[in-house]
């Protein structure tokens, strides 16, 4: 008998940027229901956690100085969000009458994204892989551009060079970019692996007793394992009677367990043939890590003591070049696709979308480095070795904005924005499964 898969997550209306493969964005209308006078009086809380269970061991509490009312919330899920632990909504404001709910204040505006800047130096979640693959990005990144001031720079301004410049310094800096960008692709990797695979909304639900039976809605409840400082990619909080998978994706070593694998490696067959390969996510980490093993394989060909003994040119152009031009391509093809995950049609941009510019800068990234590879081909005319270099150096530049983007992405789990976002699928009025 076959067991459906995933069936959470697949519910409801939803938009991807290929017919083909899975949605990767959906839009659910939070209900709102006017209580009787009798009813607002109860203690009542309600935990938003994906399956609105009631607690009525919580009182209800009054309205907060940086709240605002709004007359109706979508929750925006989008497989990106997914894997980063994030859980953003999307709101309508609304004057008293109309208002029906009490949220955070909007994280869009340049007072907001102020203060995310700030948090990307005063927190540090070592424990959140997300946060890790970020940073590591962003480090490689910076080894980067000073390898490309290495290769470049003297090529520029000749009377800047140093002894053993580029053979020496931008070898090694070659080595250790290439090495820090394996690192940060196994990590995102594993991120892709460990996704939640239960509904999370992430948002706790209250009732406001003093503000006319309205809802507040602030940031708890989630069961990602990025909350977690215990492990890296490990448990989150458990959800009752919603195990991430089906028993029959349950580990090998407990066939018979109905808890969910919250920790792996790397995926079953099952898995990979009926969730990962049908993934746009999945496949862009996929492409990210592929074409950085590929890519280190240049990097390490051009330390010093090894690329000294590539005398002809065929050795040159297989060891060094090539893993350049085929690595490249891997970054091309993982910017796109993580560029496309975040908008409704693959033609169609979605430039208010934090991921989308991400995908973007990485995908330009992606191009100067493949460009420098190809144009290392003709290494013997002067012209295509000024070119290449200085594709290295815009390329290393626009990695690392995407990767600064990345970091402050990885901080910000509770996004809300105001209207609504492009990138984004139908509204449904019902709640996910």
């Amino acid at each position: 008998m076959e067991v459906p898969h995933f069936t959470g997550q697949h519910g409801g209306d939803a938009n991807g940027p290929f017919g083909f493969l899975n949605p990767t964005t959906r839009r659910y209308r939070l209900p709102f229901h006017k209580r009787s006078h009798q009813a607002s009086q109860e203690d009542l809380r309600i935990k938003a956690s994906g399956n609105g269970e009631v607690d009525e061991s919580q009182p209800p509490t009054t309205k907060g100085r940086n709240e605002i009312q709004v007359g109706a919330i979508e929750r925006l899920f989008r497989t990106r969000d997914n894997r980063k632990g994030r859980h953003q909504i999307s709101i309508s404001p609304s004057i008293h009458q109309d208002a029906q709910y009490l949220t955070p204040p909007p994280t869009n505006t340049l007072l907001a994204t102020l203060r995310g800047i700030i948090r990307m130096f005063t927190v540090f979640p070592y424990w959140d892989v997300s946060y890790l693959v970020a940073l590591i990005f962003t480090i490689g990144s910076v080894d980067w551009c000073v390898n490309a001031f290495f290769v470049w720079l003297p090529l520029q301004v000749p009377s800047s060079e140093f002894p053993g410049e580029i053979a020496n310094a931008g070898g090694i800096s070659a080595f250790v970019g290439a090495t820090i960008f394996e690192i940060g692709s196994v990590l995102l990797m594993i991120e892709a692996v460990n996704e939640n695979r239960a509904e999370c909304f992430g948002w706790a639900v209250e009732e406001v007793l003093e503000e006319r039976g309205l809802r507040r809605l602030r940031p708890d409840g989630c069961v990602h394992h990025h909350r977690n400082n215990k492990n890296l990619v490990g448990k989150g909080k458990a959800v009752e009677d919603k195990p991430p998978l089906d028993t029959e994706m349950a580990p090998k070593d407990e066939p018979n367990s109905k808890s969910a694998r919250t920790w792996t490696w790397w995926p079953t067959w099952y898995e990979l043939r009926t969730h990962y390969f049908k993934e746009v996510g999945f496949l862009a980490c996929l492409s990210q890590m592929v074409g950085a093993t590929i890519f280190w394989i240049s990097g390490f060909t051009a330390l010093p003591p090894i690329y000294s003994r590539l005398t002809s040119t065929a050795a040159q152009n297989g060891a060094y070049w090539l893993p350049q031009v085929l690595g490249g391509t891997g970054f091309i093809i993982s910017g796109f696709l993580f560029m496309v995950e975040t908008q409704q049609k693959w033609y169609l941009p979605a430039p208010k979308v934090l991921g989308w510019h991400i995908g973007v800068w990485n995908l330009i990234g992606g191009i100067g480095f493949t460009l420098c590879g190809a144009l290392g081909f003709a290494a013997s005319n002067s012209g295509c070795v000024y070119q290449g270099s200085l594709a290295t150096f815009w390329g290393s530049w626009c990695f690392l904005v995407g990767s600064v983007i990345q970091w402050y992405e990885s901080l910000d789990k509770h996004p809300v924005n105001v209207g609504v976002e492009e990138g984004g699928g139908r509204v449904s009025d019902t709640q996910p499964v």
